[in-house]
């Protein structure tokens, strides 16, 4: 018969410096850490160091260890921490950030990315000088001057439909013509900013 774990005395031993006692509680804790870690951050690689890290942070903290009432939630508090600090130094890694970008980043955006916010306006501003000129200064009083589609209307003296007839040609125009450009995901930086 299996001799049951009795986590009390198991620290009482630990801190008696009892290397046993680290040993019952490694194969009684670890398939359980194991389990919660690869809950927690789904990487494979990596896990045993940490539990290691785990491990080793109780035996050098034995002596303070005192309640067996609060162990298993100081042990599970231990290893979350040192999961988050690996994610973290994952992340950190320009390697990984590399590899996120390139996995989150559309290819049209990755293409321009070093371009400059100047640039971009530069070119936003050359298609809009070429709208038609009631579509240039609809846009214009909309986007430049903040205007609503009304008061736009009454300082026209065009209809509100009108207003927004010229603000949606103009906004397909310029989308044509940064799609062209494959600067398609700038359109919302440019007109919304």
């Amino acid at each position: 018969m299996a001799k049951r774990f009795n986590l009390e005395l198991v620290l009482k031993n630990l801190a008696n410096d009892d290397t046993k006692a680290l040993e019952e509680l490694f194969n009684y804790y670890y398939p359980r850490l194991y389990k919660f870690s690869k809950s927690f951050i789904k990487l494979d690689d990596g896990i045993e160091d940490i539990l290691q890290e785990v491990f080793v942070k109780i035996w050098n903290h034995r002596a303070t260890i005192r309640s067996s009432e609060t162990f298993s939630p100081f042990l599970y508090t231990l290893t979350r921490n040192l999961l988050l600090n690996e994610l973290r130094r994952r992340l950190n890694s320009q390697k990984i950030k590399d590899e996120i970008s390139r996995l989150t980043v559309s290819d049209e955006f990755q293409t321009f990315e070093n371009l400059e916010y100047g640039e971009l306006k530069e070119t936003v501003d050359r298609i809009v000088d070429d709208l038609p000129e009631k579509q240039r200064r609809v846009f214009l009083l909309s986007r430049n001057e903040g205007l609503s589609h009304k008061e736009i209307a009454e300082k026209l003296n065009i209809s509100t439909k009108t207003v927004e007839y010229h603000i949606h040609q103009s906004t397909k125009t310029i989308k044509e013509k940064l799609s062209q450009l494959r600067l398609i995901s700038l359109l919302y930086l440019c007109l919304f900013l």
